[in-house]
């Protein structure tokens, strides 16, 4: 059984959802809330598997209750369901931690196999790094809270939870290439997505910033038309 927090503010759309899931496919739990605040909550009380959320809502918007969530739950999936899907919202949602979009209007059968590919992509990546702990040169990469640590400096800086996940997915592979495919579809759930790619274009720019002074440490990519990335670790 899946337990899945739904926070939309559509009371009908919430029913159709809420009943799609849970009555007619099966296989679900869900838990109600109709602002970004009773989310929180929801979150809080019952730890589900997945969260399902609006963007544009009362009292605490989508964006503001997945910043809260993300400030010490890096783990459990969101997705946001909304008609929100400018280039400037995508970018935002992505930076603060949601794992996929879906563009409403939707329907249930839809939605089931968004959550199912997100969940099934979660396991995944839960067995094939549990610690999410990474060494590489004179850094180590905490993916779970989010920070890399400057063993001879000291410097600890903290990251977007999708910095932390993209850049613990290079350093795993590093001296290996990573196909730009291969991580739209990890963290992207898509494989050709124009909003995802710029997103991912723009994750990247800001990784190689943090190691702008480090000779030892490069990420390249090879040709945009070749589509694959490669972290460089000369120790």
């Amino acid at each position: 059984m899946i337990k899945l927090l739904l926070v939309e503010d559509d009371t009908n759309l919430s029913y159709i959802v809420h009943s799609g899931l849970q009555e007619i496919i099966g296989g679900y739990e869900v838990i109600t809330a109709f602002n970004g605040k009773e989310g929180l909550e929801a979150w809080r009380e019952h730890h589900p598997d997945i969260i399902i959320s609006d963007i544009d809502m009362p009292v605490m918007d989508g964006f503001e209750m997945v910043r809260l969530i993300r400030e010490t739950d890096g783990d459990t999936p969101i997705l946001f369901a909304s008609a929100l899907t400018s280039p400037k919202d995508v970018r935002k949602g992505y930076d603060i931690g949601v794992n996929n979009y879906v563009k409403k209007p939707f329907i249930p059968d839809e939605l089931d196999a968004h959550l199912h590919a997100i969940l099934k992509m979660k396991e995944g990546t839960k067995s094939r790094d549990e610690s999410g702990i990474c060494r590489f040169g004179k850094y180590v990469l905490d993916a779970k809270q989010a920070f890399l640590l400057n063993n001879e400096s000291g410097n600890k800086t903290t990251l977007t939870v999708r910095e932390a996940q993209l850049l613990q997915l290079l350093a795993q592979n590093k001296g290996e290439v990573v196909n730009r495919e291969t991580i739209l579809n990890r963290f992207w759930n898509t494989d050709d997505d124009y909003f995802a790619s710029r997103s991912l274009d723009v994750f990247i720019t800001k990784l190689r910033k943090l190691f702008a002074n480090d000779p030892q440490i490069d990420i390249v990519t090879k040709g945009y038309s070749v589509n694959v990335l490669k972290i460089y670790d000369g120790i």
